[in-house]
C-alpha cells in the first residue's frame, strides 16, 4: 500500500488562500483541477478578489488599520473554510494490483493460481470506515478479470461492484482504477475475482474496516488483529474447472482446506499466530471457500463471538462456531490457558468425507507442542440451526456511525412485497443447470447495468422473466438473464428455499439484510410467527439449510444493479444467480453516481454518447 496522502484539491485550499498584501498584486492564479480526482470538487478560483478588495472598493483607499483588520478577517475565514473542508473529505489509501499468473503448491502439487503482486492471498485492505479506497489493477493474465468486494455495499455505486453484470471486464494487458468509498461501514469482508471460476485460483483477499476514532466499539480494543482466511481447495486450474461444468461433469470434492493460503504443515511451521498469556486478540474468521460450510474452534479455548459481516453482536460465548460459505465475523480469544501451542482448528460440515486443518498458535516463549487431541466439531443440522437463533444484534453498541445499531426498528416497518425464491436444477442441453423460479441466468454480451443507463435493454434482456412466487413443479428452466426490478425504498421480504439435500448459501452485492427467520419445508404465511423482530443481525450472506427455507428482509435504498447469488461457485457458474435492478426516479445525485469518467464499455454500448447525466435535486 502506497503512503496516505490528501488529494491535491486540499493544498489548493492553502494556494487559493486570502493573502493580507500592502498593495494591489494579482491574485494568485488558480491550482489546476484534475477531473479524475477533484470530479465535483474542481473551482474555478480565477474571479476571487484579492484580500480587503470587495467590491469597488480601492486597495489604496484603505487605512493601514482597516488593513490589518481585513486580514485578521480574512485569515479566519480562511482557517474556518480549511477546517470545513478538511472535515468534509475522508482519507484516501492508494493500492497498485498486479494480477498475474503463477505456480504454487498450496495442496502440494503444483497448479496455475491467481497471484496480486506476486504474492496469495492478496493484500489486506485495512482501513477505517469511511475512507476513500483507490485500487489500480493491471490485468496481467490472458482472462478477462473482475475483482469484487464481497460486503462492501458500495452506496449509490454499482459501477465499482466489480460483477459481470455491473462492469465491463478489464481485458488482458490493460488496467482499470477503481474509486471507491467504504461508507458507513465496519467489521471483516473479503474481496476475490468473480469471473467464471476464477474466484477457485485464488486472487483473494482481506478487507478489515475499522471503527473511526470518536465512534466507541463495545469491546476493549486487542493485543492484535489476527486473519483467518479458511477455505477449501481445489487443485484444478480454473480453466479445467470451467471445461468441466461446461460438458455436464461436476467439480468434484475439494482437495482439502487452506487458511490463509497455507496447508496444515505450513500454518504450523513456524505457528501463524503467536500471543502473550493474560491478552485477548481477533481473530477475523472468513470463509473463502467455493463450497464447504465450516466449524471453527480454538483447542483448549473460548471464543467470543464480537462482530459478523459489520454489525456488533451480542457477546456470546462459544466452543465452535459454523462459518458457510461467504461469511465473515469477528471473534474475541483470551490467552488464558497455561502457556505452551495450541491448535486453531477449522473442519468441513454436511459432508461425508470431513477434511480439517489446523494452525498453531503459540504463547510467547513456550517450547510445549499442542496436544494431538483436537476439540471435536458438532454434528447435525439442529446444533447449527440453533447456533443461528442464538446469535444477536448488540441493540446499544454503534457501528459506523454515533447512533445505537437498535435505533432502526426493522421489525416495525411494514413489508410491501414478498419474493418468493426457489432453487431447482435440471439437464439442459446435455448439462446441467442451476435456476432461481425457473430461470438459470446467463450473462449477457453486455453488462447489465450498461445496458439499462445507457437505455439500451432492448434485445440484451428483459426485466421480471420470473415472478414473485416459483413456478410449478417440473416447470421447463429457461436460460436467460434473469432481473428483477425493485421500486426504490420498499422494505421487502425475500424468501430463500432450497429444496436440495445439501446447504446452500446467498449474498447480496449493495446491501445488508435481517436474517429474520428460518425453518425445515416449505416457507408460509405461518413461518413469520417464527420470525426475530427485535435483534436478528444485520449481515450480507445467509445459510440456507437442506429443504428449509430462510426469510430476509430489508430496504432496497441503494440504487443500482446488484447481483443476489449462491456462494457455492459451482451453483452460480451453472446459473443460480439474478440481478435486482433499483433505479430512483428522481435520476438524482442524491440516490446514485453517474457513470465514471474511466468507466470501462464494451459490448452495444461501445460508441454511444453518454445519457444526460443525474443532477442533484
Amino acid at each position: 500500500m502506497r503512503a496516505l496522502r490528501s488529494f491535491p484539491w486540499r493544498l489548493n485550499t492553502y494556494k487559493s488562500g486570502l493573502l493580507c498584501l500592502p498593495s494591489p498584486v494579482p491574485f494568485p492564479p488558480p491550482a489546476a483541477c484534475n477531473p479524475s480526482i477533484d470530479r465535483g470538487r474542481c473551482v474555478d478560483r480565477s474571479t476571487h478578489q484579492p484580500a480587503g478588495g470587495g467590491g469597488d472598493t480601492p486597495r489604496r483607499d484603505m487605512t493601514a488599520g482597516s488593513r490589518m483588520r481585513a486580514c485578521a478577517a480574512a485569515a479566519v475565514l480562511a482557517l474556518a473554510l480549511l477546517a470545513v473542508a478538511v472535515r468534509a473529505e475522508d482519507p484516501y489509501l492508494f493500492f497498485e494490483w498486479k494480477v498475474t499468473y503463477g505456480t504454487r503448491s498450496p495442496m502440494g502439487v503444483p497448479q496455475k493460481m491467481i497471484l496480486i503482486n506476486d504474492a496469495f492471498p492478496g493484500p489486506t485492505i485495512n482501513c477505517t470506515s469511511n475512507n476513500n479506497i483507490i485500487v489500480n489493477v493491471f490485468n496481467q493474465i490472458d482472462k478477462p478479470l473482475l475483482f469484487t468486494w464481497h460486503g462492501i455495499q458500495q452506496r449509490k455505486n454499482s459501477w465499482q461492484d466489480g460483477m459481470p453484470g455491473a462492469m465491463c471486464p478489464i481485458m488482458p494487458g490493460t488496467n482499470f482504477t477503481y474509486k471507491m468509498q467504504f461508507k458507513d461501514q465496519i467489521g471483516t469482508f473479503f474481496y476475490f475475482p468473480s469471473i467464471g471460476m476464477q474466484r477457485a485460483a485464488g486472487g483473494y483477499g482481506l478487507i478489515s474496516i475499522h471503527s473511526r476514532p470518536l465512534i466507541p466499539i463495545p469491546f476493549d480494543p486487542p493485543a492484535a488483529d489476527f486473519s483467518a482466511m479458511i477455505g477449501d481447495w481445489f487443485t484444478k486450474d480454473h480453466t479445467v474447472l470451467e471445461k468441466h461444468l461446461d460438458t455436464g461433469k461436476t467439480i468434484g470434492r475439494p482437495a482439502g482446506l487452506l487458511i490463509n493460503g497455507k496447508n496444515e504443515k505450513d500454518a504450523s511451521n513456524p505457528p501463524m499466530y503467536e500471543v502473550e498469556a493474560g491478552k485477548t486478540y481477533r481473530f477475523r474468521i472468513c470463509n473463502v471457500g467455493i463450497k464447504a460450510s465450516l466449524n471453527v474452534r480454538v483447542q483448549g479455548h473460548i471464543t467470543r463471538l464480537v462482530e459478523m459481516e459489520g454489525s456488533h453482536t451480542v457477546q456470546n460465548e462459544y466452543d465452535s462456531i459454523d462459518v458457510h460459505v461467504g461469511q465473515c465475523l469477528s471473534v474475541l480469544v483470551t490467552a488464558n490457558q497455561k502457556p505452551g501451542d495450541y491448535f486453531f482448528v477449522a473442519s468441513t460440515r454436511f459432508i461425508k468425507e470431513v477434511n480439517t486443518i489446523t494452525a498453531v498458535i503459540r504463547y510467547k516463549g513456550s517450547n510445549t507442542p499442542p496436544s494431538p487431541k483436537l476439540p471435536e466439531a458438532p454434528s447435525g443440522w439442529a446444533w447449527s440451526i440453533n447456533q443461528w437463533r442464538s446469535f444477536r444484534w448488540n441493540l446499544t453498541a454503534s457501528a459506523a456511525r454515533p447512533n445505537p445499531q437498535g435505533s432502526y426498528h426493522y421489525g416495525q416497518i411494514n413489508i410491501t412485497r414478498t419474493i418468493k425464491l426457489s432453487t431447482s436444477r435440471a439437464m439442459v442441453d446435455g448439462k446441467e443447470r442451476y435456476a432461481l423460479n425457473g430461470v438459470s441466468h446467463v450473462d449477457a454480451p453486455t453488462p447489465l447495468k450498461l445496458a439499462e443507463y445507457f437505455n439500451a435493454s432492448n434485445g440484451l434482456f428483459q426485466y421480471n422473466l420470473i415472478g414473485d412466487t416459483p413456478p410449478k413443479a417440473g416447470t421447463p428452466i429457461k436460460l436467460a438473464p434473469n432481473v428483477i426490478t425493485t421500486e426504490y425504498r420498499t422494505y421487502i421480504e425475500v424468501v430463500f428455499e432450497n429444496p436440495e439435500k445439501s446447504i446452500d448459501s446467498f449474498h447480496l452485492n449493495g446491501y445488508a439484510f435481517f436474517a429474520a427467520g428460518m425453518g425445515p419445508g416449505l416457507w408460509t404465511p405461518d413461518s413469520r410467527r417464527t420470525y426475530n423482530l427485535l435483534d436478528t443481525v444485520s449481515r450480507h450472506t445467509i445459510q440456507v439449510y437442506p429443504r428449509s427455507w430462510t426469510a430476509v428482509m430489508l430496504t432496497f435504498d441503494n440504487a443500482g444493479m446488484w447481483n443476489l447469488r449462491s456462494n457455492l461457485w459451482e451453483r452460480y457458474y451453472m446459473g443460480e444467480q439474478l440481478y435486482v435492478s433499483c433505479t430512483s426516479p428522481a435520476r438524482s445525485l442524491r440516490d446514485e453516481y453517474n457513470m465514471p469518467e474511466n468507466g470501462l464499455r464494451c459490448g452495444k454500448i461501445v460508441g454511444l454518447p453518454l445519457p444526460a447525466p443525474y443532477i442533484i435535486a
